[in-house]
């Protein structure tokens, strides 16, 4: 009967797309911060249960502890079997880690393989894998060619990022990694953002698995989306590669808005929340003015204000400082907010990114 093996982390890399199964054998808590992509949560210990062993091993010491715990651990490995490798056949390949692949990983691994399952431990565990994401990171966006899609607020970016990747181009959404849009009031509601380092795994997937004899299409984000910090590297590559502009009028920009924000427009009292970080900013009579234009039902009037008056000009000094070529890249005309407008949009600019084809120069990148 032939017991786990370990694997490196590059091994296992190489291998993700190879395994019937991705095991987490961590925490919940811990699998929810961050793991491997496409890995499911198989705990050995819960949250409370890792607290319980814990205390117990500073109040009666090692053996107590661990008599306790192997106890708690046989019956969670039961549990994953039932539940979820129920009805794995025996030919099923199997990755199994915990933090730094010890005792919880171990543990289930072992019994795993007894089974007859081809079973692997992560080396290093979640930690080594972490590393390996981290050092990735820094050194992957370089050698990629990315397009950023550049616009000001409501001229339809994200849309256009849909339509791109729906016609077959290579998008890194930022936005939709993050699970926020963006800006002061970017928050999606029920959308709670992915941990900083979930995030960072979400982009290294994309990245690692995409063409690169062809461009990366990305939206010109800042360093930060909501509570999520854009890795360094990947920020400067953006800065450092060609635009294409979206133009759109103040009448489109307005109805996509509504549209994208419409659970403002319902509570607006949710509005009044997001503003108040903007009072610093531009003073407290400024914010009420748009509140009670908004509170009024006003919503073109409210959406026009606070383009004209924030997020323009910030947009405008942020391109200048970080996109100085910006104004003599090729840009696209979004027309109407119309499905077939912006598909037609998105297929201009996906034949402009293409069409792209020499790397960007590289240039000095002033920090924000």
């Amino acid at each position: 009967m032939k017991d786990a093996e370990t694997v490196t982390v590059e091994q296992a890399i190489a291998r993700l797309g190879s395994y019937d199964a991705i095991l987490d054998a961590r925490s919940p808590s811990e699998y929810a911060l961050d793991h491997v992509p496409g890995a499911i949560s198989a705990p050995v210990l819960d949250d409370a249960q890792r607290a319980e062993v814990g205390t117990l091993y500073k109040q009666a010491g090692t053996f107590a502890a661990k008599r306790v715990g192997a106890a708690i651990v046989a019956r969670n490995i039961a549990d994953v079997v039932e539940r979820d490798l129920a009805d794995a056949p025996r030919d099923w390949r199997l990755l199994v880690y915990c933090w730094r692949g010890g005792n919880r990983s171990g543990a289930l691994a072992t019994v795993l393989a007894r089974i007859g399952w081809r079973t692997e431990i992560l080396d290093g565990g979640y930690r080594a894998f972490r590393r390996h994401v981290l050092a990735e990171l820094e050194q992957l966006p370089a050698t990629l060619r990315f397009i950023v899609i550049a616009g000001r607020t409501g001229s339809g970016k994200s849309l256009l990022l849909e339509r791109l990747q729906a016609q077959g181009a290579q998008v890194l959404d930022l936005e939709r990694l993050a699970s926020h849009r963006g800006s002061v009031l970017g928050h999606l509601p029920r959308q709670p953002q992915p941990s900083q380092k979930r995030f960072e795994t979400s982009i290294w997937e994309k990245l690692r698995g995409v063409d690169t004899g062809r461009p990366v299409i990305v939206e010109s984000e800042s360093r930060k989306v909501g509570q999520c910090q854009v890795p360094a590297s990947l920020i400067l590559a953006m800065r450092a590669s060609r635009c294409l502009r979206v133009e759109a009028s103040d009448a489109v920009r307005c109805r996509l808005l509504l549209s994208e924000y419409r659970h403002f427009v319902e509570e607006p009292e949710r509005l009044a929340q997001r503003l108040e970080a903007l009072v610093d900013h531009h003073g407290r009579a400024r914010i009420d003015a748009w509140l009670a234009i908004a509170r009024a039902g006003n919503w073109p009037e409210f959406v026009l204000a606070l383009l004209h008056e924030h997020y323009d000009p910030a947009y405008d000094r942020s391109m200048k400082r970080n996109f100085s070529a910006l104004d003599q890249s090729p840009a696209v005309r979004l027309d109407s907010a119309e499905p077939e407008a912006i598909d037609a949009a998105a297929s201009e600019l996906l034949a402009l990114a293409e069409a792209q084809t020499s790397p960007a120069k590289s240039r000095t990148i002033t920090p924000d």
